[in-house]
């Protein structure tokens, strides 16, 4: 039997406080129409409110230019900077959208949240805290140091899944006789998270493929370690095909209101993932979604959230909504400079900050 903390119990109350009955199924693009009877995620906020709070954040950060795309990766250096779309998905399935949230981006480490889910229910969360770790490092994504400090000096798994050793570590874990079969699963499990059929980016791939060296040694030196049991080459191969996959933020904030509404997607009505298992994965998020400024953003958001240096960033306010915003340019963290101030801005509007104390 699972054993959670009071901070995970509370998570998963947050999480299923949106009953299974509350769900409608919405077609690709299409908001959601939520019955009148049934308790709506945010019912304090009229629609538009929740409009109005998308649209003025979008407004207000539209002709920002701070940041640069990632350009390590060269396909990412030439994707468009002024992409830039918001989506926020209820709990109760209700869509809304400002700016461009049909551009496709690839969901780089905003994967490495679903690979973690997978694993977790595939293994059970004792499998990633035992093997992998749920600290965070304090250090860059793509530290070998922090390997090296959690092997010497600190004598254990004291890593985690949302940096690459750890996430690396992850893909390994996932069940499957051949790549294909474990690449099959994956793709498949973001596919019902984000409700519709999801495809890699193959320039992406093929981009990160060619220059991805750093990760290659990472892979290798985690199955010196023992992180990795067998074939670190696959593993880092199918990591580096995870991040190559096309989303856009409407495909996010479904995949992230999934979460927020206890592993059943609330646009389709499938249980994607166990109840009882979605508190780990937002304890992770919470403490590690956003690189080395992790406890920045959770200082000023509380949210549970997790970036990609492709410009995509996700946020859970469970049992409210999920919200995902795209934008391209990075700040030196590697994380969206528009997605960080705008979701803080509309988690603020509609009280999505689930640390924050209920008024009596």
């Amino acid at each position: 039997m699972t054993r959670h903390t009071p901070f995970a119990v509370s998570l998963v109350a947050l999480a299923a406080a949106v009953p299974a009955a509350a769900q409608t199924v919405a077609a690709p693009h299409e908001s959601v129409k939520v019955r009148a009877s049934l308790p709506l995620a945010l019912p304090d906020h009229t629609e538009a409110d929740i409009k109005g709070s998308l649209q003025a954040a979008y407004d207000k950060y539209k002709d920002l230019k701070e940041g640069k795309n990632a350009d390590y990766i060269p396909a990412l250096a030439k994707v468009d900077p002024a992409i830039y779309g918001i989506a926020l998905v209820t709990a109760d399935g209700r869509v809304y959208t400002a700016g461009d949230v049909a551009s496709e981006v690839s969901i780089q480490s905003v994967s490495k949240v679903f690979t973690l889910a997978k694993v977790i229910e595939e293994q059970g969360p004792e499998a990633i805290e035992k093997r992998i770790g749920v600290d965070a490092t304090g250090m860059r994504f793509n530290s070998i140091v922090a390997v090296e400090l959690a092997q010497k000096e600190l004598g254990g798994p004291e890593i985690n899944p949302l940096v690459n050793p750890g996430a690396i570590t992850a893909t390994s874990m996932v069940a499957g006789a051949t790549r294909d079969e474990v690449w099959n699963s994956l793709l498949a499990y973001y596919s019902d998270f984000a409700g519709r059929k999801l495809s890699v980016n193959q320039e992406v791939f093929k981009s990160e493929s060619d220059t991805n060296q750093r990760n290659q040694a990472i892979g290798a030196l985690m199955h010196a370690y023992e992180f990795i049991k067998s074939n670190p080459a696959q593993a880092t191969d199918v990591y580096t095909e995870q991040c190559s996959v096309n989303v856009n933020a409407r495909d996010l904030a479904v995949m992230a209101a999934t979460l927020a509404n206890a592993g059943r997607n609330p646009v389709t009505g499938k249980q994607v993932m166990a109840t009882a298992n979605v508190p780990e994965v937002l304890a992770v998020m919470m403490t590690a979604g956003l690189y080395d400024d992790s406890g920045k953003w959770l200082y000023h958001t509380g949210l549970p959230a997790k970036s990609g240096v492709g410009g995509a960033l996700i946020a859970v306010s469970p049992g409210k909504f999920g919200i995902a915003v795209v934008s391209p340019p990075l700040d030196a963290a590697g994380n969206s400079v528009r997605a960080q101030k705008a979701i803080a801005d509309i988690s603020n509007a509609l009280g999505g900050n689930p640390l924050a104390p209920k008024a009596r």
